[in-house]
């Protein structure tokens, strides 16, 4: 479990999770948002995790999310995290920078 909040830790503060750095996929356009999926390797599943994007007035504000579902191949995690990109959109909007 500690190894999970370390590698929770290290997605969030911008460390490498087993000294392991992954390219950046695409972002995807959703209502005015960009879904950019980051799933990264945890425990030889990835893990999904993305950042959803919007430009402000004021600058870009981001809102990143972590998902307890794991994959067995980075293709699907990061699909998986497109999905779960719009469901949150859908459900909270713009409250997500809250």
């Amino acid at each position: 479990m500690a190894s999970f909040f370390n590698d929770l830790w290290n997605r969030f503060t911008g460390g490498e999770a087993r000294g392991v750095t992954e390219p950046a996929a695409e972002a995807v356009e959703y209502k005015g948002f960009r879904i950019r999926p980051a799933p990264y390797q945890s425990k030889g599943q990835y893990q999904t995790a993305g950042i959803i994007e919007k430009d402000s007035d004021t600058g870009l504000k981001e809102h990143r999310f972590v998902r307890a579902e794991t994959h067995a191949s980075k293709p699907d995690a990061e699909a998986f995290a497109i999905v779960k990109g719009k469901q949150i959109i859908d459900e909270q909007g713009e409250r997500i920078f809250d």
